[in-house]
């Protein structure tokens, strides 16, 4: 099976940086898109970039131009750099990695077990 652990968490300030990183391991034979989603309070997940192996990004509109994530194919990590974080940023922030375990396999997604983010205004 694949783990994913987040790491980098924690309390900042409104208009403070963060970054948050993810390392994927286990059975992998490839790794295809990776990314991260974050829930807030009493709110559903929601995607706030991912980026492809190729290293294709994509961003939620309310991050783009703060937030910036990149990854390692030969670590199989990513990472999210954060910036001008808002208090609206705040919650907890989950990675995914669509892995592929064996050749011939499709890819599943994995998730990891979210790291807090809180933003104070």
């Amino acid at each position: 099976q694949v783990q994913l652990v987040e790491s980098g968490g924690g309390l900042v300030q409104a208009g403070g940086s963060l970054r948050v990183s993810c390392a994927a391991s286990g059975s992998i034979f490839s790794i295809n898109t990776m990314g991260w989603y974050r829930q807030a309070p009493g709110k559903q997940r929601e995607l706030v970039a991912d980026i492809t192996r190729s290293g294709d990004t994509n961003y939620d509109a309310s991050v783009k131009g703060r937030f910036t994530i990149s990854r390692d194919n030969a670590k199989n990590t990513v990472a999210l750099q954060m910036s001008g974080l808002k208090p609206e940023d705040t919650g907890v922030y989950y990675c995914h990695a669509d892995a592929i375990i064996r050749v011939g396999y499709v890819p599943l997604r994995y998730w990891g077990r979210g790291t807090q983010v809180t933003v104070s205004s």
